[in-house]
């Protein structure tokens, strides 16, 4: 795709979209593990309970001229929001970028958006909520449908789910502990919903790659492993497209 001046102007639009579903993400993220409503009541502060009003919800801006902080009781606002308004923009702009508008684009932005959402919870709590896989795997079920490429989506969500239950099985035969936790297992099948199985195999190989470069240099012995495969989808999904 050329950088014509339409071209820029569309992908300025897909930033701008981009950081809107990054700040309604950021509401997931927040609620969805705590078990509460995604819709109501309003953005509040969780320290004070202030409803947010708009001039101080507008996505990444808001972040910067508050500087991190509640207007009202002075609070330090998560650097998480802001990551991930920053994140999700360059997301939509940088898929449409490579995809164009299309189905391809719909299906890779809803991966991905369901792979951040995730990634952060786990990060954050340690958790990865069947209210987000398991209607993920639906829609990935779904769109794939409409391309006519059901059996693939099916054969990567099974190749997805007992490739990883083989792997948490052998991991507890050798090494007398669960390796790779329940959620990674519906969460790489949601992944295979919608890549097919083939790039599902290679997803979980740089996942697991990244995650042990990480595990060096980190040093830590427990690591949460949706990030790593959030990521290792984000750079298969990219470098695939011709």
């Amino acid at each position: 795709m050329y950088l014509h001046v339409n071209n820029i102007l569309w992908l300025a639009a897909f930033f701008i979209l981009g950081a809107i579903f990054g700040s309604f993400f950021n509401v997931c993220i927040y609620r969805i593990p705590r078990k509460k409503s995604i819709i109501s009541p309003r953005s509040h502060c969780p320290m004070c309970g202030h409803t947010i009003p708009w001039y101080d919800n507008i996505p990444i801006i808001s972040y910067i001229l508050l500087k991190g902080k509640c207007r009202f009781c002075g609070a330090t606002i998560p650097l998480r929001y802001l990551t991930v308004e920053l994140l999700t923009a360059c997301m939509f702009s940088l898929c449409f970028y490579i995809f164009g508008v299309g189905l391809k684009l719909l299906i890779t932005l809803v991966l991905l958006s369901f792979l951040l959402v995730t990634a952060f919870i786990d990060i954050e709590m340690g958790i990865i909520p069947n209210t987000i896989v398991l209607p993920g795997m639906a829609i990935g079920v779904i769109l794939n449908t409409v391309q006519g490429k059901i059996i693939d989506s099916l054969l990567g969500l099974l190749t997805g789910g007992i490739v990883v239950y083989i792997l948490s099985v052998m991991g507890k035969i050798l090494f007398k502990k669960d390796a790779i936790g329940g959620g990674d297992m519906k969460l790489l099948a949601m992944i295979g919903a919608y890549i097919g199985w083939y790039l599902t195999l290679w997803v979980l190989f740089l996942a697991s790659f990244i995650g042990l470069i990480y595990a060096i240099f980190s040093r830590k012995r427990k690591l949460m492993f949706a990030p790593f495969l959030a990521i290792a989808t984000f750079i298969l999904l990219i470098l695939r497209h011709p």
